[in-house]
């Protein structure tokens, strides 16, 4: 298929015409591929899930995921990348626990961009260091979408990994989504039979939670913010707000606040609740989250997770504010 979306391509609207671009790009991967191996770096985000399902009915075992764990991210993502991937649909998915080496890179950097830095430099060594373990690799797939070819230009990159060392060669790049929009490749992963928690999950930054762990990173805070993350995201479930709220995550800054906690004088961590709407992320607005649901996350996260004494909505529109506050 063509770097330019075709005019006649039709809108991927049905189960029907997923089922159509599934059967013309298991063909397409079968004739760039042949019977060679394929290396995906699998994160259990939307694209690269849904990349590597098509893979997997396409080639099978010469595909061969790498799922790195970098300690950044939500609570249960990496075991549901293992269970989905591995279990479920028999991949060849090498899984790395990299979180004391990524953790330890982080510790005592608080300024943003260089946390940022240090993330995806040290995401590219892991992966690297995989890729050269490897033989017979000959083909790297990637999730690009049809925005990220709109939003690169003419000279800019595309690539989800790039930054490789120029001794690790590849034949080519297997991109079977790149012609597509978001809502497109969600319904791709829904007829490819991936978990509606995979296939309708929220934006997520590269850096993952670390930049929701404002300031110097460190491991207790860092999973103060996944557990009331994961405590938002139920009730924003069972509320029926998952998929009417674009983006909902919480923040734990790097300072703390007086409060009373059984009785007694405590000085501990507080929890920011960011929810917004948007439509191209380069603005956005609030989400009135009901008071009573509030209420119930705060009671809950207040009570559940320890070291948290205090939870706060974040109001800002963007602009002024960015949607992270990182």
């Amino acid at each position: 298929m063509a770097d330019v979306r075709p005019d006649t391509m039709e809108r991927i609207t049905t189960e029907a015409l997923a089922e159509a671009f599934i059967d013309e790009q298991i063909a397409a991967i079968k004739a760039q591929v042949g019977n060679k191996r394929v290396l995906l770096a699998l994160s259990g985000g939307v694209d690269s899930s849904v990349v590597a399902a098509l893979l997997i009915k396409a080639i099978g075992k010469n595909l061969v995921c790498v799922h790195v764990n970098h300690g950044l991210l939500r609570k249960g993502e990496p075991e549901q990348v293992i269970e989905v991937f591995r279990n479920q649909m028999d991949a060849n998915l090498i899984y790395i626990d990299a979180v004391d080496r990524f953790l330890d890179k982080l510790a005592g950097v608080a300024e943003p961009e260089r946390k940022r830095k240090i993330i995806g430099e040290e995401f590219i060594r892991v992966f690297e260091e995989e890729a050269r373990k490897l033989e017979g690799i000959e083909f790297l797939a990637q999730g690009t979408i049809y925005p990220d070819i709109l939003e690169s230009g003419p000279v800019k990159s595309h690539h989800n990994v790039g930054g490789l060392p120029e001794d690790i060669h590849f034949e080519g790049l297997v991109e079977p989504l790149k012609l597509l929009f978001k809502d497109e490749v969600r319904m791709v992963g829904k007829t490819l039979g991936l978990p509606d928690s995979m296939v309708y999950r929220q934006p997520f930054p590269g850096p993952g939670l670390g930049v929701r762990c404002t300031g110097a990173i460190t491991r207790e805070r860092l999973e103060l913010v996944r557990e009331s993350d994961a405590i938002l995201r139920e009730e924003f479930a069972n509320a029926g707000l998952q998929g009417k709220v674009w983006q909902y995550f919480t923040i734990v800054p790097d300072c703390k606040s007086v409060g009373l906690k059984n009785n007694l004088r405590s000085f501990e961590n507080f929890v920011v609740i960011r929810a917004v709407n948007t439509i191209d992320a380069m603005t956005a607005t609030i989400e009135p989250i009901p008071y009573d649901l509030l209420g119930k996350i705060v009671a809950r996260i207040t009570s559940e997770v320890p070291g948290v004494n205090r939870v706060l909505y974040d109001l800002t529109p963007k602009p002024t504010g960015t949607i992270e506050w990182e």
